[in-house]
């Protein structure tokens, strides 16, 4: 399947890819001028932390948009059901026919708490999220964003070097 997929087409995979990541290095430096702002003014904590919470939604949906160019363009399109947003995330991790998995299983692992988050953030009131669950999420953030980085940045390296046999 790969085998017969277009020099053009893998640049073009590997240019939407890479303009999302960049998309993402910006949020990581939002994130932390909020983290400074905080540090500045705790008695706002709180409504920093529903501008936290947006964000950290977004790295999720950042990294979600990365895995739907990646199913888009070279698995035929994303799983279909109730539990889609999960089943994208899994088949990431894993080998799909001759596509490399695109993150690792520890990656992933660490993305699940991410993608959860994400479903609270959108259905409850900013004022009813857990302070206590941003502040982890955001400990966890910084690693997770690396490792999520680190392994994009390998796959993009397998779909040029593909791009370079086609």
């Amino acid at each position: 399947m790969m085998n017969n997929i277009s020099r053009d087409k893998l640049i073009g995979i590997v240019v939407d890819i890479e303009t999302e990541l960049g998309h993402l290095d910006r949020l990581a430096a939002d994130i932390q001028d909020v983290q400074l702002e905080i540090a500045m003014d705790p008695e706002h904590r709180r409504l920093f932390y529903e501008n936290l919470a947006l964000k950290l939604h977004n790295f999720y949906t950042g990294c979600e948009r990365i895995f739907n160019v990646v199913t888009s363009e070279l698995n035929g399109g994303p799983p279909t059901g109730y539990d889609w947003h999960q089943r994208l995330l899994d088949r990431m991790a894993a080998d799909w026919g001759e596509r490399p998995a695109i993150i690792t299983a520890a990656t992933a692992t660490d993305l699940r708490e991410f993608l959860s988050f994400r479903h609270v953030v959108r259905n409850v009131y900013g004022y009813e999220l857990d302070p206590e669950r941003i502040e982890r999420l955001l400990e966890k953030y910084p690693q997770t964003w690396t490792a999520f980085r680190s392994d994009v940045e390998n796959f993009i390296r397998q779909l040029k070097t593909m791009a370079d046999l086609v």
